[in-house]
């Protein structure tokens, strides 16, 4: 008897993703499947699984069994026999159920990540067609797989085994921790600010870096600035946009240094950011290039004369969010309205405008 193309070729494993796989939680361990040069993930039918759930469950068979019969028509042709098939929701057991009838040996693999049945968005109805799919399913399971102990703890309680296999994270980045520098930068970002400097120092501390961005960003004004853009896409940046006040100081007190990120130039020489003084009634320290106005409150201020400099002195900081300077605080917090404002009530005193209280 003449051998198919897909008899002569080794078994498969098929993965039926509920979802595209760059949308999948479980996309790292479904690609480090992927590895193996006889596992196939199929992406959602165009008819989504949940329709299948909508259906009465002869028609939602039905349905099942034309998908399927499509299905394994493709993987013999381009892959070959279905030994083993992977599901991740018992909204496809009906059309893992059609495929099993479709290729004998094949043996059903369920992936046990959520408690679907319990689902917040799942009305009565919906809960117990899900507890009916997911009893069928593991019991017709060849293997039944958890993410956490208690999801296999349960299937044990059933009276079905099932291993434990947690969840991985090998993509997400995880920058050390050590040396680490969180700075602040509160207030407009648009043109008065060196977009230039903050491009380079995160270039130079790389993944030592987080700065914190509180305010709203101005494409308006920066859209035709390469640095800005950069900026834009830098991971060491986040964007935080417009935040109140309350938000805004809970936000310093998780950061190292703040800074005042403006160019040199006469507009902002001459001017006092506001921020430093919000800075410092955190016990956070600014860092600022050479300014002229911010020496008013050089107690708080660290100048730097360029941007090696002002990322040396920003890395200097690292750590200080654990180690505020309360002597720093202290003298911000003295800096009221009323101190402020000494010469002016003098000289309202002077004129038998006001008496000072």
């Amino acid at each position: 008897m003449a051998t198919s193309s897909a008899d002569a070729r080794p078994p498969i494993c098929v993965l039926l993703l509920p979802r595209e796989l760059e949308s999948f939680i479980l996309r790292e361990q479904a690609e480090d499947l992927l590895r193996a040069p006889r596992v196939v993930a199929v992406d959602p039918p165009r008819i989504r699984y949940g329709a299948f759930a909508r259906l009465p469950e002869a028609a939602g068979d039905t349905l099942a069994a034309r998908q399927a019969k499509r299905l394994v028509r493709a993987l013999r042709r381009s892959h070959g026999e279905p030994r083993v098939v992977v599901l991740y929701h018992p909204l496809q057991y009906q059309l893992a159920r059609a495929i099993l009838a479709l290729c004998p040996g094949c043996e059903l693999w369920y992936c046990r990540w959520d408690r679907y049945e319990r689902a917040y968005d799942a009305g009565p109805a919906r809960r117990e067609q899900l507890e009916r799919l997911h009893e069928l399913a593991a019991q017709r399971a060849a293997l039944t797989f958890g993410v956490s102990g208690k999801l296999v703890e349960l299937e044990r309680e059933a009276g079905r085994d099932a291993a434990l296999v947690p969840m991985s994270a090998d993509d997400f980045p995880a920058p050390d921790p050590d040396g680490t520098v969180v700075a602040v930068s509160l207030g407009h970002l648009g043109w008065r600010t060196d977009w230039a400097l903050l491009r380079t120092v995160a270039d130079l501390l790389g993944e030592r870096l987080v700065l914190l961005l509180i305010g709203r960003w101005h494409d308006a004004e920066c859209a035709a600035d390469p640095d800005y853009q950069a900026c834009r896409e830098h991971p060491s940046l986040v964007w935080l946009g417009q935040r109140s006040d309350e938000e805004a100081s809970r936000l310093i007190l998780a950061a190292d240094v703040g800074i005042v990120p403006f160019r040199v130039e006469p507009f902002n020489d001459a001017g006092l950011p506001y921020r430093i003084l919000k800075y410092a009634r955190l016990g956070r320290r600014t860092v600022s290039l050479e300014l002229a106005g911010v020496r008013t409150w050089e107690r708080a201020v660290t100048l730097a004369a360029d941007s090696p400099a002002f990322a040396r002195a920003l890395a200097a900081h690292a750590g200080d969010r654990a180690r505020p300077d309360m002597e720093l605080r202290e003298w911000a917090l003295a800096q009221t309205a009323r101190t402020q404002d000494r010469p002016l009530w003098e000289r309202l005193e002077r004129l038998g405008i006001a008496r000072d209280a």
